[in-house]
């Protein structure tokens, strides 16, 4: 593959997911009969992207599998098992997502040998590991976006849920104030988890009602009345006082770590994460949730939230800076008279144009590539360097 591509994107039509953000961004009518809750640019083998080559339509994991290190470059190849090592997303919700948590790449890789060795299907209910990967993540804000991420401490747990005198938790709580550490928070939490259906019932019934007093005065306490509504019952309604609460405006990232609970409760917002598809959920949810898996895997170090800082990248650049040795998120606005220029000696990259229109030119071809809002490319390695000319704005995935 040597040049610019068009990509074609599969989209997952989850419940939680939007009738009208994803359909706005492509062009496509809005309000959808079906939520649209995420876009998928990638490779990964449940929804790969599509590519037009020779006149037709290829899947992205096929033509890199074809031609690795002229799509992903030399050392991507070599470093990544001839794989594109992220996935892009774009991300609806309209309803509030799962808790859940994502292994580590130990965790992943013994979690699916060992339901590969059980002969647990890839599509089983059940299944837990889809692939024997990590999935760190980052998660930038398209529209103002609201999530839970990471425990809050023990005291200031047991301050929120005191406030609404929860005391049918007065036994699960009573360690949490003798050991406020992650000892105590994970005995909490496994309490927590743990209750069976009556007593659960009764938790949720009186920490709902202390909640409805400070709905205005608080958005935790609105969120807990809001998933009870959502999931009548489910424990996962006390989470907003258990997690932080994270409010991001449009441009704000977060970083999801291994082994950190998190929630993402309402907004539009660009997702780039290692390529795995695997998660492991706590509660809000119809799908399977594996209790003792999920604690096995969690980490109970109260965190306070950090935001991700923006570095500076190429004039029109700006680089979301992680951990993550898969993944690197930018943002690149291209004013009228002033192109973005790409570097010579670059991986692979994926771009989707968020608004505006544009024209992409590669150092090997006269003709450019017209984008317009919702348009999506890859760039491959082996074009060499790029220029962007117009006026929009771009979210780009690189390695």
């Amino acid at each position: 593959m040597d040049r610019i591509a068009v990509l074609k994107n599969p989209i997952q039509e989850y419940a939680w997911g939007s009738k009208t953000a994803i359909q706005t961004l492509l062009g496509l009518p809005a309000p959808s009969e079906k939520p649209a809750a995420e876009l998928w640019l990638g490779a990964h083998p449940k929804a790969p992207s599509e590519v037009m080559i020779e006149g037709e339509w290829q899947s992205l994991e096929k033509i890199i599998e074809r031609d690795p290190v002229s799509v992903l470059g030399k050392g991507v190849a070599k470093r990544f098992s001839n794989k594109l090592p992220f996935l892009f997303k774009v991300l609806a919700a309209d309803r509030p997502l799962s808790i859940q948590v994502h292994p580590n790449l130990e965790e992943a890789r013994e979690g699916f040998k060992r339901e590969n060795r059980l002969g647990i299907s890839l599509d089983a209910s059940e299944r837990n590991y889809k692939d024997a990967n990590h999935k760190p993540e980052t998660l930038c804000a398209i529209t103002p976006f609201e999530g839970l991420k990471g425990f809050r401490t023990p005291e200031a747990i047991i301050s929120l849920l005191d406030r609404v005198s929860v005391s049918t938790l007065s036994h699960e709580l009573s360690r949490l104030r003798n050991e406020s550490d992650g000892s105590g928070l994970k005995h909490f939490f496994t309490s927590l988890m743990s209750l069976d259906q009556a007593h659960r019932e009764r938790v949720v019934d009186e920490a709902i009602r202390g909640a409805e007093r400070y709905v205005n005065e608080d958005r935790s306490f609105y969120w807990m009345v809001e998933l009870n509504r959502e999931y009548p019952g489910d424990i996962g309604a006390l989470s907003p006082l258990i997690f932080n609460l994270v409010e991001l405006a449009p441009g704000e990232a977060i970083y999801i770590p291994a082994g950190e609970l998190h929630a993402y409760l309402k907004g539009v917002g660009m997702e780039l994460m290692a390529n795995s598809d695997n998660v492991l959920r706590g509660g809000l949810t119809q799908k399977n949730v594996d209790v003792p898996e999920l604690l096995k895997i969690v980490n109970f170090s109260p965190e306070p939230v950090g935001k991700v800082e923006l570095s500076g990248g190429l004039p029109g650049e700006k680089i979301y800076t992680t951990p993550a040795d898969e993944f690197q998120l930018s943002v690149i606005s291209v004013a009228n008279g002033d192109p973005f220029i790409s570097e010579k000696d670059r991986g692979v990259e994926i771009m989707i144009c968020m608004e505006g229109e544009a024209r992409i030119k590669d150092s090997g071809h006269n003709e450019p590539v017209s984008l317009t809002t919702g348009n999506s490319v890859i760039i491959p390695s082996s074009v060499g360097w790029y220029q962007i000319d117009g006026r929009a704005r771009f979210y780009k995935a690189a390695v």
